[in-house]
């Protein structure tokens, strides 16, 4: 069953080229400030860099100069002496003189790893002026222990599940399938690692991160999820910022059902633009009237859910994947050639190419491993944000998503549908929705994304206006763009800031 839409970015999929480096001599750093009361052990480890060879696997890409440590920090920050984890970090070592430090990075999820991040900014000054550092947050990759709740056989399992009507019984239905995921989740990686894996917790690790560096003040630039990570430090930590560029903003002061309706109404903007593109092609296999578009792929979905497509996997394509697989290629519209020819193989019974999509968006390794992304994701946002326990507005959010995304909607609504996951959740939530106040934070920079299927444009604008920040607009059809779409407008502004820390251009759009 699809519990919920990971958000990925494109930066934490692309293949990095890395070309090789030496260190030079750093500039003096400034005094670090005095480590909160009890946390001196944490605030003042070395980090002890070596080889990356037992850190993350091939799907990570990690660069082959890249050099990688764990930092420890405690599980329960209240409770400093007890129980702790390791957060897996990754380096490049800033290539030219005048270091400037250390410059963190995150491609959000939550639950994606960061450890690959380091190539961000390859050839750019960035690379001469920062050592780059990616990290897997507590319970992602490798940082130890892992959020595990699924065998890989259970997960292809879930996966091939055909889709419950909501009826009562199929809302009973998917309503123990959650309770019976977080049981699994609960067993397999304990409660007391559940209650602390969330937004909360992970800022005070790059704190913690932060002087582990030697760094007096952070240097961030984080995408999607790691965008509330970067606003959730900010607040917390204003005084140790030196600067955060946010891309992709995940708006903290919207409840999950507010976020999940403007992500529908974002995926279904994309959806159109795609079959707009599309209908110039004779071949496309949505036809070339877009009004008919969304039709024509209900058309093409719809057998699924009771016939999965053939795939040279035996597994097969089921309607689950297929929807997984689709939106995997709306996050970018460099994946639209893709999703062409994976709706054209569908439209002949085959199912290929929307497979390896799905599995591209849910970790599946070609050895039929799993990264632990997808229960990562489930666990991190389940003590995010609250929980939704009334049937009523879990209906009502059926229905106006159905609105929102009609290419999503299987025409089965009933006006109800099943409390989610996280009504289930073994653990409290430790963060609820509020706007970010963070007086005394120096400029800090947004980027938003026009047709940003995932944080959706308005977003990014309206967390701007609570960081007090400057905003990039980017016109595009992407997920996140700074670094990764290869628009030198946009890259020279975040380059300039990050290193010279210039402010870009008042409402500059690229």
């Amino acid at each position: 069953m699809q519990r919920g839409r990971l958000v990925v970015t494109l930066g934490a999929l692309c293949a990095l080229v890395v070309t090789g480096c030496s260190a030079e001599q750093a500039t003096p750093s400034a005094p670090l400030p005095p480590p909160p009361a009890g946390l001196d052990r944490f605030y003042q480890q070395q980090v002890d860099w070596g080889s990356c060879t037992d850190y993350g696997s091939p799907d990570d890409r990690l660069p082959p100069n890249a050099q990688c440590a764990r930092v420890t920090v405690p599980v329960d920050y209240a409770r400093p002496d007890g129980e702790t984890a390791q957060i897996a970090l990754s380096r490049i070592p800033a290539t030219g003189k005048n270091k400037i430090g250390s410059l963190l990075l995150n491609p959000g999820g939550p639950g994606v790893s960061g450890l690959s991040m380091v190539g961000i900014g390859n050839r750019t000054p960035l690379a001469e002026r920062f050592d780059r550092v990616g990290f897997d947050p507590r319970g992602v990759g490798s940082s130890l222990p892992a959020i595990v709740c699924l065998t890989p056989q259970q997960a292809d399992a879930e996966r091939a599940e055909p889709p419950l009507d909501n009826t009562p019984e199929g809302i009973a239905a998917a309503e123990a399938d959650n309770r019976e995921y977080a049981g699994r989740c609960a067993e397999r990686t304990g409660t007391d690692l559940l209650a602390h894996v969330g937004t909360r917790e992970v800022i005070q690790d790059m704190d913690v991160i932060r002087a582990a560096l030697g760094d007096a003040k952070l240097s961030y630039l984080g995408y999607s999820y790691g965008t509330r990570l970067g606003s959730a430090y900010a607040e917390k930590f204003p005084q140790n910022v030196r600067a955060l560029v946010l891309d992709g903003a995940v708006d903290s002061s919207q409840d999950p059902v507010q976020e999940s309706l403007r992500q529908a109404a974002g995926f279904q903007g994309v959806f159109n633009a795609y079959a707009a593109d599309c209908a110039t092609h004779a071949e496309c296999p949505l036809g070339t009237d877009p009004a008919q578009a969304v039709a024509r792929f209900r058309e093409l979905v719809g057998p699924l859910e009771t016939t999965p497509a053939a795939t040279a996997d035996p597994r097969g394509l089921s309607y689950g994947d297929a929807i997984t697989g689709v939106q995997q290629a709306l996050y970018t519209d460099d994946l639209w050639n893709v999703l062409t020819q994976g709706l054209l193989e569908l439209r002949e019974g085959k199912g290929d190419t929307l497979l390896q999509l799905a599995d591209m968006y849910d970790g599946r390794r070609e050895d039929g491993s799993y990264a632990n992304t997808q229960d990562a994701f489930n666990a991190i946002r389940c003590v995010d944000d609250p929980r939704v326990t009334d049937p009523a507005v879990t209906g009502r959010q059926d229905t106006e998503y159905r609105k929102a995304a009609p290419f999503l909607d299987d025409g089965k609504g009933t006006g109800a549908a099943p409390l989610e996951l996280c009504a289930s959740w073994p653990v409290p939530n430790t963060s609820t929705p509020h706007r970010i106040s963070a007086p005394g934070l120096p400029t800090v920079v947004v980027v938003s994304t026009t047709e940003d299927p995932a944080t959706p444009y308005q977003a990014g604008v309206d967390l701007a206006a609570q960081l007090g920040a400057e905003l990039i607009t980017f016109r595009g059809n992407r997920h996140t763009a700074a670094l990764v779409a290869g628009d030198s407008c946009l890259d020279d502004a975040v380059i300039d800031y990050l290193v010279e820390l210039t402010t870009p251009a008042s409402d500059l759009t690229c």
